[in-house]
């Protein structure tokens, strides 16, 4: 599975080339990690929907092989840290960042447990099938880790708990935002006050 600490699948790498934010890139994606054949469609509606300030700092929490975080990087122009359990998606989203041209603090961590400092924008894209608990400590932990004024913004499809990621988002920040709705992706956005 895509959220195990090492996958032990036999490696197949591909190289993906997409456009996101209007920029082409190129990616090593590789079996045992998530959505490997394409950046998925969640991910991309997230990406659509955020305009990030330039120099900003961002957590990509749960970066899979890097997309978001290196595509943002380099079109909005953050400083991002990339955190993984998946080891295999840490070593591909290194030499991701590296293909395309990113500097990016990337290092394997099991949510939060090795992030250290705080952050102007949180993103994810929660690996559901790890299920609800993962989820709700992404939510739940993240107001620790956001400079006063920072957000937390989630993609979630409503049938795999939107409303119940809503409410979490609600109570642990009293306040929670659908940015975007796109096939039955929801886009949450939380801020810290």
């Amino acid at each position: 599975m895509y959220y195990a600490e090492n996958p032990d699948s036999a490696h197949d790498i591909h190289e993906l080339k997409v456009t996101l934010l209007g920029q082409s890139f190129t990616f090593l994606t590789d079996s045992g990690v998530f959505s490997k054949k394409m950046v998925d469609y969640g991910s991309q509606v997230l990406l659509n929907t955020l305009d990030f300030e330039k120099d900003k700092t961002l957590l990509d929490l749960g970066c899979g092989y890097g997309p978001l975080g290196i595509s943002l990087a380099k079109v909005q122009g953050v400083k991002p840290t990339m955190v993984d359990i998946n080891n295999r998606a840490i070593d591909l989203a290194k030499q991701n960042a590296q293909k395309n041209g990113v500097s990016a603090d990337i290092f394997q961590s099991n949510i939060y447990e090795k992030v250290t400092g705080t952050f102007d924008y949180i993103i994810s894209n929660p690996p559901i099938r790890a299920g609800k608990q993962v989820v709700h400590t992404i939510i739940s932990e993240s107001i620790n880790y956001l400079n006063a004024g920072g957000n937390l913004t989630i993609v979630i499809q409503k049938k795999q708990g939107a409303p119940s990621a809503k409410a979490k988002m609600e109570e642990i920040f009293g306040n929670v935002e659908i940015l975007k709705r796109d096939k039955g992706y929801y886009i949450l956005r939380s801020e810290k006050n």
